[in-house]
C-alpha cells in the first residue's frame, strides 16, 4: 500500500471486478501496475429450488456502489488524489443473465446465475432440432448447447416470466450479462444510461457469432430471442460511456470518468497474465476453474471437450483473439459449500488448516458436480458424490479431498487442452483467490507434474480490466507494447511426488467421477422436488454414510 506522504502518482486505472460470490473494486497505478487499495464485498446466492442458482441484480449493483466508495475512502486515507483516475474497467462473471426495464430501471426478474440447471430439459428439446451433420449452434458459436450459457435462461424468463414478456411486448425489456447491466446502471441507467456489451462477454451468450464478431439472426430465430432487447457489442477496450453518480456515493470525483475497459472474467485473467502470445495459457481459480490458452487470430475448435471462445478485442480497430477454454464449474464453491452447507469450516481459510493436519485424503475422493460435469464431459446427469469412506475418515480428509478435487478438474481440462494443441505445456500460470493456499498450489503441481507459477499480485481479474480500460483510445494512460508492460515476480511450486503416484491418483479419481454420472433425470431436475431419490442433494449421501458409521443406538432417532 501507498505511504501516507507519497509522491504525486502517475495516472490511476479503477477495475470493477464482479464475480459469482464478490464485488470488488481496484485501482492501480498504470505507469507501474502497483495495485494500491481495494475493498470487497460478498454477494448472496439464492437456491430458490434444486438446481436453480440466483442472484439480485440491485444487490450486485449496491455492493459496486459501495465498493468504489469504500476504496476511495481508503485512498483518502493514503493521501492519494482519487481525482487521478483516469478510467474504469469493469470484468464480471460471465453468462449470468439479467432482463430489465429500460424506463425504471428495476430489474424484471433476479439474474439467472451461470450456474443454474432449471434450462436442462430447454436444452434436450432444443438439441433435438440441431440436425446431426449441421451444428451450426457450434460452429457459429464455439459452444456446445448447454445450461451454462445465456440464450436458453433467456428463453427460460421469455417463457415463464409474465414481467419479462409484457416488457417485452412494450418494448420496455433490456437484456445483458452482468456487464451491461453494470455499465448501464453506471452511465445513467433509466437517464441515458449506455446499453452495450464486449465481445467477450457476447461470445458467451449462445446468440453470438464468433466468426463475424455479430448477433447472429439465425441463431435468435432458433432461440426465438427478439433482437431488439440485445446490447450493442463493442471491442473490449473503448470508451463506451461516462461514469454519473446518481447513487450518493461520497466517490463524486469519479463523476464524468470513462468506463474504457469490458473483459468477462477469464478473459481478463488472460489479458492480466499478459498471455499475449499465440499458446500462452492461464488457470483461474475462482467459484469455477478456468484453463484459456490463447490461440491468436484464429479460431480453433476442440475436439476434446473444451470450447472455443473470444479471448479479447483490444480496441475498435484491433484484431480479435481468440482461446480454448476448459471450464470446471465447482472450485472455490466446493469450499463455500463446505463452510456453509455442512459447517465444517467456520471461513474459508480454514480449509488449508484442515487439510495440512493430514497431508492426504486417506482414499476419500469427492466429485463436486454440484451443477453436472462441465469440461470436458458436458454431463449434466452428474452430482456430486464423496467416496472411499471408512470409519477413519475425518472432516479433514474431507478438505484435503475437496482441493484434490478443484486440481484433478484441472488435470482433466489441461490434458484436453494438451491433445487439442500438440504442445504439452510446460508449466501453468495460476491466479485467482484460492491461489493464496499454498497447500492447493502444492497439490496442483503434483497432480499436473509440470510446475505451476503464481503472481505475486494475484489479482490479475481486475488488472486484465485496468489495463484494457487505460489502453482504450481517448485515455491512453496504459500501454500494452511487450517492453512497458511491468515485470512481475513469481512464486513456483515444484512437483514433490512422483510420476507414478501421481498418475494412479488420477485414475482413482476417473473411476470417481464415472460414479456420479447419471443421478438425475431430467424430470428430476426440473421438478425441485427433495423427495425423488435421484436428485437428492450431495449432503444426503454424506450424512447418509455417517449415519452408518456413527452405530445403531443412534438410528433409531432418526426419522
Amino acid at each position: 500500500m501507498a505511504a501516507a506522504k507519497k509522491a504525486v502518482l502517475g495516472p490511476l486505472v479503477g477495475a470493477v471486478d464482479q464475480g459469482t460470490s464478490s464485488t470488488r473494486f481496484l485501482v492501480f497505478n498504470s505507469k507501474t501496475a502497483e495495485l494500491l487499495s481495494h475493498h470487497q464485498v460478498e454477494i448472496k446466492q439464492e437456491f430458490p429450488r434444486e438446481g436453480w442458482v440466483e442472484q439480485d441484480p440491485k444487490e450486485i449493483l449496491q455492493s459496486v456502489y459501495e465498493c468504489i466508495e469504500k476504496t476511495c475512502e481508503k485512498l483518502g486515507q493514503l493521501n492519494i488524489d482519487i481525482s487521478n483516475i483516469k478510467a474504469i474497467g469493469v470484468s464480471n462473471q460471465r453468462e449470468t443473465t439479467v432482463v430489465w426495464d429500460k424506463l425504471t430501471g428495476e430489474p424484471l426478474y433476479n439474474a439467472v446465475v451461470w450456474l443454474d440447471l432449471r434450462t436442462q430439459s430447454t436444452v434436450e428439446n432444443l438439441s433435438k432440432r440441431i440436425p446431426g451433420n449441421n451444428n451450426f449452434v457450434k460452429s457459429k458459436t464455439g459452444l456446445p448447447l448447454s445450461t451454462y450459457f445465456s440464450a436458453v435462461k433467456l428463453r427460460w424468463l421469455l417463457d415463464n416470466v409474465r414481467k419479462v414478456q409484457r416488457a417485452v411486448e412494450e418494448d420496455r425489456a433490456l437484456f445483458g450479462t452482468i456487464d451491461s447491466w453494470l455499465i448501464w446502471s453506471l452511465t445513467g441507467g433509466a437517464h441515458g444510461g449506455v446499453h452495450c456489451t464486449d465481445v467477450t462477454n457476447a461470445s458467451r451468450t449462445m446468440l453470438f457469432n464468433i466468426h463475424s464478431l455479430e448477433w447472429d439472426k439465425e441463431l435468435c430465430e432458433f432461440f426465438e430471442i427478439p433482437m431488439k432487447i440485445l446490447p450493442n457489442v463493442r471491442s473490449s477496450s473503448e470508451i463506451y460511456g461516462l461514469m454519473k453518480i446518481s447513487h450518493s456515493l461520497k466517490a463524486g470525483a469519479l463523476e464524468g470518468v470513462p468506463i474504457s475497459g469490458c473483459l468477462g472474467d477469464q478473459s481478463a485473467a488472460l489479458v492480466g497474465q499478459m498471455c499475449f502470445q499465440d499458446g500462452q495459457a492461464k488457470n483461474t481459480y475462482g467459484t469455477g476453474c478456468f484453463l484459456l490458452c490463447n490461440t491468436g487470430r484464429k479460431c480453433v475448435f476442440s475436439e476434446h471437450g473444451l470450447l472455443t471462445t473470444v479471448a479479447y478485442k483490444l480496441g475498435r480497430d484491433k484484431p480479435v483473439y481468440y482461446a480454448l477454454e476448459g471450464s470446471v464449474a465447482i472450485a472455490g464453491a466446493v469450499i463455500r459449500w463446505l463452510r456453509d452447507n455442512l459447517g465444517i469450516i467456520k471461513t474459508s481459510e480454514e480449509i488449508e488448516k484442515l487439510a495440512k493436519e493430514v497431508g492426504t485424503s486417506y482414499g476419500c475422493y469427492f466429485v463436486p458436480a454440484f451443477s453436472g460435469l462441465y469440461a470436458p464431459y458436458w454431463e449434466p446427469s452428474a452430482r456430486g458424490i464423496i467416496c472411499g469412506l471408512t470409519q477413519f475418515t475425518n472432516k479433514c480428509h474431507i478438505a484435503f479431498a475437496a482441493l484434490e478435487a478443484v486440481c484433478f478438474q484441472t488435470r482433466e481440462i489441461l490434458d484436453a487442452m494438451n491433445r487439442d494443441c500438440g504442445i504439452p505445456l510446460s508449466h501453468l500460470q495460476v491466479d485467482g483467490g484460492m491461489t493464496n493456499n499454498k497447500i492447493l498450489m502444492q497439490l496442483q503441481a503434483d497432480i499436473l507434474y509440470i510446475p505451476v507459477v503464481k503472481p505475486s499480485m494475484p489479482e490479475t481479474t481486475a488488472l486484465g480490466a485496468a489495463m484494457a480500460a487505460g489502453a482504450a483510445e481517448g485515455v491512453g494512460v496504459w500501454s500494452l507494447e511487450p517492453e512497458d508492460l511491468s515485470a512481475v515476480t513469481m512464486e513456483r511450486f515444484e512437483p514433490q511426488i512422483n510420476a507414478e503416484e501421481s498418475e494412479i491418483r488420477y485414475s482413482t479419481w476417473k473411476k470417481a467421477v464415472m460414479k456420479s454420472v447419471g443421478w438425475v433425470t431430467t424430470q428430476s431436475s426440473e421438478s425441485g422436488d427433495p423427495s425423488i431419490f435421484c436428485s437428492l442433494p450431495l449432503g444426503f449421501f454424506i450424512v447418509s454414510s455417517m449415519v452408518m458409521l456413527i452405530g445403531a443406538r443412534y438410528i433409531s432417532g432418526i426419522p
